[in-house]
């Protein structure tokens, strides 16, 4: 049996307790865009009360844009505030007894981070800094991911389930017609086609993708009646 793991963007402020159940990991807003102490411990003791990995998911410091936002930050603030929401999240995790797998960047420095090296570069050494047990999370056949593995890491290359993609590869803007998918039909059928072109090693659903609960069922139920095992690479 083939596995695949399946993700969400979590702790963000959305009423997002009925996803736990869906996923294998969880990607924790840790205060750049969304989270704080009380979100993070939260989100952490649902995590191990599932079974699921815990992750941080950092993004630029930008919270009124919920990082969606790209901001030009030179390389050494830019690593030093992603360091920075990774030791918070990992602070409260060693509070409530929970290991962190994997960091998985958010929103515009995730996008940022699959086009551009430097930034990709600036995600590295802050996780590096932390530490190398960690996995990085990003898109499939990136920039980000060429990056990370020069740098010795371990990668978890990534699909959506939930969002278009343009002729390169990348996600379309959210602004585009077809950026994001709502219909669970559509959602399961991308996240079978994906796990079986086998460049991913995680699939996400965003939490606040409208119907993210019906989407993650289906892709869950159509994938594992395809012969999937759902289970996170990183534990």
């Amino acid at each position: 049996m083939s596995t695949i793991d399946l993700n969400a963007d979590l702790g963000e402020g959305a009423d997002d307790e009925a996803i736990y159940v869906l996923v294998s990991s969880a990607n924790i807003a840790c205060g750049g865009h969304a989270g704080d102490e009380a979100t993070m411990a939260l989100a952490l003791r649902r995590a191990a009360e599932h079974g699921v990995a815990a992750g941080a998911h950092p993004s630029f410091p930008d919270r009124d844009g919920f990082g969606r936002v790209s901001l030009r930050m030179d390389p050494a603030s830019l690593s030093a505030s992603v360091e920075a929401q990774i030791r918070a999240l990992a602070h409260v995790a060693l509070t409530e007894g929970v290991r962190l797998t994997h960091v998985k960047p958010h929103g515009a420095l995730y996008n940022d981070a699959a086009r551009d090296a430097d930034i990709a570069a600036a995600v590295a050494d802050a996780v590096l800094r932390v530490s190398r047990d960690l996995v990085l999370v990003g898109l499939a056949g990136s920039v980000a991911i060429t990056a990370w593995r020069s740098r010795g890491l371990t990668v978890a290359p990534e699909g959506f389930c939930d969002r278009g993609y343009d002729a390169t590869g990348m996600l379309l803007p959210r602004t585009r017609p077809g950026a994001v998918l709502t219909d669970p039909d559509v959602a399961a059928a991308q996240a079978l086609r994906l796990a079986r072109e086998g460049q991913c090693r995680t699939l996400c659903v965003h939490s606040d993708t409208p119907g993210a609960v019906h989407l993650l069922a289906a892709i869950r139920k159509t994938l594992e009646r395809a012969g999937w095992e759902i289970a996170a690479p990183h534990r």
